[in-house]
């Protein structure tokens, strides 16, 4: 039997540091529940009403907070652009130096950072890449893993596309042991590859994530293509496909008209079983094709996954429960006693229509609210 919206015993208490959120639908990862109650204690979520300073929740609908698994950091403004549009933790592809990512963790009130810091690539000519992500052979990227261990990364990034005009790529041996390596300290590698050679590259290296989706072809027409989504499914592989950047490349790359082959990709991946998680690539890079906005372009995504045939509940998945599952994140993305209290109350129902999720009332960032109105 569900819990009553305001539990016996909840009063308001200025002293102590439960918070009860009262007369609230949770999201619990399925569907969305009968009003009930959400108890905050510290930085988790509690059980104990008992004492509580009440809120209430007026009928909205709670939410885990939202993870985008494809930004990159700049400065805390960008924190504060996430925490705005209910992001409370983000999952950061390339930032450096190591100095401004540890300055970014941590922050109390703001979303929680997990990076690779620097990314591994070859050569990017005259585009000012540090040279501690250059991996020109097989000794090099057994190193390159090492000093981002070193340096306290939370995953591998790659670049596995071949090489063109202005990138040289990594070589299949070196793309090989960027992967082994990571393995042998326990972490994840995530392979950037925007087109189909780049996506089998990352395949014969083993990655275990691939990031975007390719514009320049489909991946679900032949079976050559087919045979590639299949062997993702075998692997247990993962993809983050960043829609709002690929349609973004589109735009200014002329002819233009490739997104659909990228929604058709994503939209063949996910029927065969390919796990898809929602990364925007927002960024403020100087001499990006495109630099989406922190925070606000999480939303869009979900509706361009929605636009290539996930269901609203699979794409509010893919930037709640899926995220915390395949980045290995096990105190987050659902909200259950003893988890981290990162949480969003929306005023209307996603799971009706995935443009809800941009009608964000409060945001909980390991237990301190913000609000999102206040700061506007």
């Amino acid at each position: 039997m569900a819990r009553p919206p305001f539990p016996p015993g909840s009063h308001m208490s200025a002293d102590n540091p439960k918070t009860l959120l009262a007369n609230v639908r949770i999201f619990d990862g399925t569907k969305i529940s009968l009003p009930t109650f959400v108890v905050i204690d510290g930085d988790k979520i509690g059980t104990i009403p008992r004492g509580a300073r009440v809120v209430d929740c007026k009928g909205g609908i709670l939410i885990p907070g939202l993870i985008d698994s494809h930004v990159h950091l700049h400065g805390k403004e960008n924190l504060e652009q996430l925490r705005q549009y209910g992001i409370t933790t983000c999952l950061d592809m390339e930032c450096f130096p190591p100095e401004l990512l540890h300055s970014l963790r941590d922050l109390p009130g703001l979303p929680d950072v997990f990076s690779a810091g620097f990314a591994a690539y070859y050569q990017r000519p005259g585009q000012g890449w540090p040279p501690e992500g250059s991996v020109p052979d097989p000794e090099a990227a057994h190193l390159f893993v090492a000093n981002r261990v070193a340096e306290g990364a939370d995953f591998i990034k790659m670049l596995a596309d071949p090489s063109g005009p202005t990138t040289r790529g990594i070589d299949q041996p070196s793309l090989n042991m960027l992967v082994a390596t990571a393995k042998q300290y326990n972490l994840l590698s995530i392979a950037h590859a925007m087109s189909p050679p780049g996506f089998k590259m990352a395949q014969d290296a083993g990655v275990d994530i691939v990031t975007h989706a390719p514009l320049a072809q489909a991946l679900d027409g032949g079976a050559a293509e087919m045979s590639a989504i299949a062997r993702m499914v075998s692997d247990g592989r993962v993809c983050v496909p960043t829609l709002t950047m690929m349609e973004g490349v589109d735009k200014i790359r002329p002819p233009g008209g490739a997104y659909v082959h990228t929604k058709a990709a994503v939209d063949a991946m996910h029927k065969l079983g390919v796990p898809i998680l929602a990364g925007t690539d927002c960024n403020k890079a100087p001499g990006a094709p495109v630099s989406p906005e922190h925070g606000e372009s999480l939303h869009h995504e979900l509706e361009l996954l929605v636009g290539a045939g996930l269901s609203n509940l699979e794409a509010l998945r893919a930037a709640t429960v899926l995220p915390a599952k395949h980045f290995r994140l096990p105190d987050r993305g659902v909200i259950a006693p003893g988890m981290r209290a990162d949480l969003v109350l929306l005023g209307a129902d996603p799971l009706q229509d995935i443009k809800n999720t941009r009608s964000i009332q409060k945001v909980w960032l390991a237990g301190q609210m913000f609000d999102p109105s206040a700061a506007a």
